[in-house]
């Protein structure tokens, strides 16, 4: 674990994003295209590379710290994953629509040597490797703010995996965990800093949160990066798939080695946020501001008093600001709009907590210039 250089080059409360980014009705309409063979892989790149481009640049504009790919390649939160990971079958590579599920199966253990499934592979989305490195450093090499890069976590793939490869549902778990684990040490490689475990699965099945803990330290082992874990009550079509409070993650999650929590407030309210404190959490937390499944505007005064609500438990240097989950199911113009309102509302409470003790004011003159 590293509380690393990131959260060092970004202000107090640092605004980021949980992941994913909107992906316009045309960038659906293509998607699904490819996935129906109507549309090279070629030309599918180009447009992901065009997409990610266009969503960097708004998380700029809207004054968004820490940015994110919008993960724009992914088609869902599992198939990007699982069709690149070696051995999985996926009998029928055609989809209606590009989001839907794929009926995965595993019928033989993954290779003990781990990798990814080999280019030679043949047709399809699963004719490239997973290669996550990749896709950071293309995200990297158009953007000058720090980037965050996520990932879904090795319990939630292991939910969509079918196949008696491993009898132990657990055993298999870990066996993704170990994969992810090599891809994670070449995203650090490459240099990317801040890393996100996704566990959309998890808050149905809290009573598999020691397992879930337990692949998360094997995804993080011996990457020295600044890790987030990420779990809501699920996001898919912006409808939850649970409901419930956090405080079945305790208190197997005070042994995962991560960095920061990254949970929703926003639409549960933050009655669970002493739980999180009751528990001893001692790292940051990922408070979750916008609530992703309403296209409701949220006001920069709205979020400042939801900041401020959390400072009442929580010190202003242990709080990252972020939506809920991912803004995949908003529309574009009201998603831009929720994240301009949420580097407001946090340069709101950052202005007036004042700069930080090692921090001089800043002179008289500057604050006049231009007024």
């Amino acid at each position: 674990m590293a509380r690393g250089s990131v959260m060092g080059r970004v202000p107090l409360l640092p605004t980021t994003v949980v992941g994913s980014y909107p992906v316009p009705e045309w960038l659906e309409r293509l998607k699904t295209d490819y996935f129906r063979g109507r549309m090279s892989y070629t030309q599918l790149l180009d447009v992901h590379e065009m997409a990610i481009k266009a969503a960097l640049h708004d998380q700029e504009r809207a004054g968004i710290d820490i940015v994110s790919d919008g993960e724009l390649r992914r088609d869902n939160d599992i198939d990007y994953f699982l069709t690149r990971m070696p051995g999985i079958e996926i009998p029928d590579r055609a989809k209606d629509f590009y989001f839907d599920y794929y009926e995965a199966r595993l019928s033989q253990p993954f290779p003990a040597a781990g990798g990814t499934v080999p280019a030679s592979q043949g047709p399809g989305p699963g004719d490239t490797p997973l290669r996550l490195a990749d896709d950071f450093s293309f995200t990297a090499a158009h953007t000058s703010a720090p980037v965050k890069f996520s990932f879904t976590g090795p319990f939630s793939l292991a939910r969509r995996v079918r196949g008696d490869a491993y009898p132990d549902r657990r055993e298999l778990v870990l066996a993704i965990a170990r994969l992810l684990n090599a891809e994670a040490h070449a995203l650090r490689a490459r240099g990317a800093e801040l890393l996100q475990i996704d566990e959309p699965f998890l808050a149905g099945y809290p009573e598999q949160v020691s397992t879930a803990v337990e692949a998360v330290n094997v995804v993080t082992a011996d990457v020295d990066a600044t890790w987030a874990l990420h779990v809501c009550y699920g996001n898919r079509y912006a409808r939850p798939l649970w409901q419930g409070h956090y405080d079945f993650l305790f208190p197997a999650v005070l042994e995962a080695r991560v960095d920061q929590l990254v949970l929703e407030f926003a639409r549960k309210g933050y009655e669970d946020l002493p739980v999180v404190q009751k528990f001893g959490w001692d790292r940051d937390i990922g408070l979750g501001v916008i609530d992703v499944k309403s296209s409701d505007t949220e006001t920069p005064g709205l979020i400042a008093d939801r900041i401020r609500s959390a400072l009442e438990l929580l010190p202003p240097d242990r709080l990252i600001i972020n939506p809920d989950c991912g803004l995949r199911n908003l529309p574009g113009p009201v998603a831009r709009a929720k994240l301009a309102a949420m580097a407001g509302g946090a340069a709101i409470v950052r202005a007036e907590l004042g700069p930080p003790p090692d921090e001089p004011p800043l002179p008289v003159d500057s604050l006049t210039q231009g007024a």
